[in-house]
Parts: C-alpha cells; structure tokens; sequence
C-alpha cells in the first residue's frame, strides 16, 4: 500500500521548490524534464534525490505525447533550464526523461530538445514507471493522467509486468468545459484549476473520466488489481479517484498533490555517473 505520509511530505518539498531553491548536498544535479503536454516541467534533484528546485511553464506544444512544434518546445526547455541553473547556481547538465507509452518513436524529438537546451539524456522511461520512482508500491497500477493521454503501468512485486498509454486526459477535460460553460480554452483551464469549483465541475466532466476509467479498465482484471494509484496533473481534480472506483471496481487513491509525482519520479532515474548517450 502507497506510504502517503512519505510520499506527501516528498512532494510538498518539490512543490515548495518551485518558489524556494534548496542547497543541494554536492555540485552533481539530476534534472528529470517532463515535456507534456499541457505543461513543460524541470525538477532538479541533489544526487541524494532531495529536491532542489523546479521550473514549469504552460505550453501546447505536444499532442499526446509528440511535439507538434519543436522551436517553441526548443525555447520553453533552454529558458527553464536558464532559470533553474540561475536559481541554483550550478550549471546542469545530465537528465531524464519519461514518454507515454506507445510514443517510441518520438524518443529522438524529447532528446533532442534535451540536447538544444543543453542537456544531456542519460536515461528515458515510461511516465508511470517514473512515478513509481516515487510511490515505490510492490503491486498494484499506476496511472498517469496527463493533458492528452491515460497511461498505465501494472506493477507485480515490484516490476513493472506491462504499460499502456490511450488518448483521453485533461485537454479532453478542459475542452468538455469550454464547450459546456462557451467559454475559450484557456479560460476552462483556469476553472478546471480553481478547487472551489471543482464540485460544480465534477457532474460535467463526468462522462470524461468515465472515459479514463474505461481505458483503465480495459488493461486490469478488478479479481487481480488491488489498487490504482493515480498521478498526474488531471487528477488534482477533486473526486476524479471516487468515479473511477465506481467505474473500475477497484480501489483508487492519490496523494495530496499528484501534480509533480511524474516528473519528480523522472530526476530521480537521472545517471549521474553515465558517460554514454542513449540513442
């Protein structure tokens, strides 16, 4: 079972690190970037995995999990990573990063973006298995809900056994709301965001998460699944857990924040020590 207590006092440190740099133990950075679709993200981690500092910024420059528009992807990763080695004081210069499952063919795109920015890409996973970098759970599925896809990975005594990854996360959310309310995009993404509304929110994006919960469904047998674990910045959502419970049959939990697990998860996979590219 997720050690929440450990899992919410970790990444209440990584969301304090967005306005607050933290002195890391040595001079060696691991740098996990999270390009996604809603949101580009930089965690810097010391080589102890105590976090450092964190840079993110909005941006619609992929679409489940492929960029669409490399120079804006380009100049979003090299101002962050400006902004994270300025707050931190030390150049950077090794990192990880995560695609969603099925997205192998977009690994060179996310490296090279790494490599304009200049970093250097020493390890790539799949993002739920960079989140279970952080919940450390021995059985069970982690699902990651991001801005335009659902992954999963199916974790049995501690190894990831299978991962899948189908179109349907926040962007889907945020346009049911535009659509709903007649308002713009950007302006449903605020309203998705505001937790006081979330409850007046919840009834029209019902029929959405039902949708998230069928992908999750159609991969995990409720007799030989214990738990989902959900991260992601989609399932801030207050409620998003108790449908798809109803709807999987399986218990669903998150932590208080799964907003960062992800691309905290990714730093942590970050070799320090790899003197070899990956190609």
């Amino acid at each position: 079972m997720l050690d929440f207590k450990r899992v919410d006092s970790y990444m209440a440190k990584v969301d304090k690190s967005i306005k607050t740099t933290f002195k890391p133990v040595s001079d060696q950075i691991k740098v996990g970037l999270d390009l996604g679709t809603a949101y580009i993200v930089l965690v810097a981690l010391d080589e102890e995995n105590n976090p450092v500092a964190t840079e993110m910024q909005y941006a619609s420059v992929l679409r489940d999990g492929v960029v669409v528009d490399y120079s804006g992807a380009n100049r979003i990763v090299r101002e962050l990573k400006k902004k994270l080695d300025d707050r931190i004081g030390i150049e950077t210069e090794k990192c990880a990063i995560a695609m969603p499952a099925g997205t192998d063919g977009s690994k060179r795109t996310h490296m090279y973006v790494a490599e304009a920015a200049g970093l250097r890409v020493t390890n790539i996973l799949d993002e739920p298995s960079a989140a279970n970098s952080i919940y450390q759970i021995e059985n069970g599925v982690v699902v990651d809900v991001g801005g335009g896809t659902t992954g999963l990975a199916i974790i049995k005594k501690g190894k990831v056994v299978q991962i899948e990854d189908e179109p349907t996360g926040g962007t889907h959310l945020s346009l049911v709301l535009a659509g709903n309310y007649h308002i713009d995009f950007e302006e449903a993404e605020k309203i998705k965001m505001d937790y006081s509304r979330h409850k007046e929110i919840l009834p029209v994006l019902k029929p959405c998460i039902e949708k998230i919960a069928s992908i999750i469904k159609k991969y995990c047998d409720p007799k030989k699944t214990d738990t989902i674990y959900l991260c992601g910045g989609t399932c801030c959502l207050t409620g998003i857990e108790d449908i798809i419970e109803k709807e999987t049959g399986i218990q669903t939990v998150k932590p208080k924040n799964p907003f960062l697990v992800t691309p905290a998860g990714i730093a942590m996979n970050c070799i320090l020590d790899g003197t070899e590219e990956i190609y």
